[in-house]
């Protein structure tokens, strides 16, 4: 099957072009790993395969709407009046 030919089928199929697609995979990726680990933006930008921070900011920025270090910084652990809130207590 030829590229062109795939493209067609992909986007027929799943509703976006290939390239589109892959790239918010790459930036969900990207952003689970913002949200789940303490690697800093240059340690993560080439694990999607971004081959500069630069490319993976404006590429994270187009998609989510913020860049990168924006993102990071809106995880906050819950205070504790956020976790009774949410059923969760030091009491057994």
């Amino acid at each position: 099957m030829s590229r062109s030919a795939f493209a067609l089928k992909f986007k027929e199929t799943g509703g976006t072009p290939p390239m589109e697609y892959l790239t918010h995979w790459r930036v969900a990726l990207a952003g689970d790993r913002l949200e789940n680990s303490r690697d800093t933006i240059s340690a993560i930008a080439p694990s999607p395969g971004y081959e500069s921070e630069a490319a993976f900011s404006t590429a994270f920025k187009r998609l989510m709407g913020c860049s990168p270090r924006e993102y990071s910084r809106r995880k906050s652990p819950l205070s504790p009046s956020q976790s009774e809130a949410n059923g969760a207590s030091d009491l057994p």
